[in-house]
């Protein structure tokens, strides 16, 4: 069942076309629908989190946050007017990375959300993710879409020091630390049920964000642990499949 949930995740494809003839279509989103109300994909995220800060150590000390908009050709709960693909159905996703571009929460919305309302829930989920407290000192690391009296509040509010890019003024002159969430949008985008989701549930979709993620974090804590520690399986390239 999970490996039909993950071919579906990676390819985007609809459930009828991954059914076989022992786990039909119906099967996949009835157990989809158990999962995601099961909070499974938050459970299994958080976990890849533990065991990477355990081998390699997240980078709290300095954060970035940034949305992205993808494709919600079928509507539902996250889908809204894209302003970005002529009004068509779009999704979007708010995520919270550490300094290397570990995912650590992620909130999805609908496309026409702004980023700067979704700052707040974004590292609220971080801090849920993390189970433990922040750095004494932590940096927020933003581009010029959060350059608001509200947002320099709200960081001052929960106790991050805040960089953030100065609307008028060119992005690459800034850009600083934050480029490691446009890295991890990249990632994700990688996967095809997120690139264009047709699920219209909103917790399922959840479901498939925070999955993403688990994927993400364990394929960069096999990368970099691959030149730390030893083990059977280890891969000896660069390349993860």
């Amino acid at each position: 069942m999970f490996e039909h949930v993950i071919a579906a995740l990676v390819h985007g494809s609809g459930y009828e076309r991954i059914a076989s003839e022992g786990c039909s279509d119906r099967t996949i989103r009835r157990r989809l629908r158990s999962w995601a109300e099961a909070g499974l994909g938050e459970q299994v995220h958080e976990l890849a989190l533990d065991a990477y800060d355990r081998m390699i150590g997240l980078d709290l000390a300095d954060v970035s946050a940034d949305g992205a908009i993808t494709k919600a050709p079928c509507g539902g709960d996250r889908a809204g007017r894209s302003p970005v693909d002529r009004g068509k159905g779009g999704m979007k996703r708010s995520t919270g990375v550490d300094g290397y571009g570990i995912p650590l929460g992620i909130v999805g919305a609908t496309a026409n959300r702004h980023d700067s309302p979704l700052l707040r829930d974004t590292f609220e989920a971080c801090s849920t993710q993390l189970r433990h407290f922040w750095p004494e000192q932590v940096t927020a690391h933003l581009d010029r879409g959060y350059d608001s009296k509200r947002c320099r509040d709200l960081l001052d509010e929960i106790g991050f020091d805040a960089e953030i890019a100065c609307k008028g003024v060119p992005a690459p002159i800034q850009v600083g630390k934050r480029w490691v969430v446009e890295r991890t949008n990249s990632w994700v985008n990688g996967f095809g049920k997120i690139r264009r989701c047709t699920d219209r549930n909103a917790k399922i979709i959840d479901f498939y964000l925070y999955l993403t993620a688990a994927i993400v974090t364990i394929r960069q804590l096999i990368h970099r642990a691959r030149t730390l520690y030893r083990w059977d399986t280890r891969p000896t390239t660069r390349r993860l499949k």
